[in-house]
């Protein structure tokens, strides 16, 4: 079923950027959707569109059932954008508490999400006694505490090592496939797109627009990445976007 479909937006900004133009996507419930293209091609733009948190200067983003009410959207920054003063569990706490959940009844959700990525423990943890992935960890706990419908990722594991971003794909895959929930993520990295999603959406050069989407029937699990196919999609990948770009 649709979820969400994207028809002909164009962004232009006040500097006169034009950072869309005809962008059209569809999106059904329960994809996992991975926006790849080069460097200011309009990725982060479109995610802030569907966040809500921009608007179009032309199209439209008509979402099945209305748009989303609070809590139902999550957003991971490429920082893990924590209150440093903080501790995770107060991190995780924030989006419940502006919603006007208190400490006390928000506390079993908090523990579960934190759980869920592998932080029992370090509740009581603040943002520099944690590594980078860790950090992440806590960022992603707080986008999933309210149970959220769609999941919005812009380049969330950039900055991190390669060990380190290959354990939180694979418990991002893992999250999915327990949640159910809707995930649109942009990134740079040819690799993570063929490993993470199961429609790899490639955009061309500014002005951003849809240059061509690619289906991946992959196993979702960590051993993909040292199959043969694996391979064939990262260079199906390449290709499609070489020519986008060229």
């Amino acid at each position: 079923m649709t979820l969400l479909s994207i028809e002909s937006v164009a962004r232009r900004f006040p500097n006169g950027t034009e950072a869309l133009r005809g962008a059209s996507l569809s999106i059904a419930q329960g994809d996992f959707v991975a926006l790849l293209g080069p460097s200011g091609c309009g990725k982060s733009t479109l995610l802030r569109l569907i966040a809500g948190l921009d608007a179009p200067n032309a199209g439209a983003l008509h979402w099945q059932g209305g748009p989303p009410g609070p809590g139902e959207i999550g957003f991971v920054f490429q920082d893990a954008t924590l209150l440093p003063w903080a501790t995770a569990e107060e991190n995780v706490w924030l989006p419940l508490r502006l919603r006007g959940l208190s400490r006390e009844a928000a506390e079993p959700a908090i523990h579960a999400a934190l759980a869920r990525v592998g932080l029992q423990g370090f509740e009581g943890a603040r943002p520099r006694e944690l590594s980078g992935g860790m950090r992440m960890r806590v960022s992603l706990a707080r986008a999933l505490v309210g149970r959220p419908r769609v999941l919005l990722m812009d380049e969330p594991f950039a900055a991190l090592d390669e060990f380190t971003r290959h354990a939180l794909q694979d418990d991002l895959l893992a999250l999915w496939r327990d949640t159910g929930s809707t995930i649109v993520f942009v990134t740079h990295s040819i690799y993570e797109a063929a490993f993470l999603a199961r429609r790899i959406v490639v955009m061309t050069p500014r002005p951003g627009r849809i240059a061509t989407e690619i289906a991946s029937s992959l196993p979702p699990a960590p051993a993909t990445r040292f199959t043969p196919e694996y391979g064939a999609l990262v260079a199906e990948i390449t290709a499609v976007l070489r020519s986008a770009v060229a």
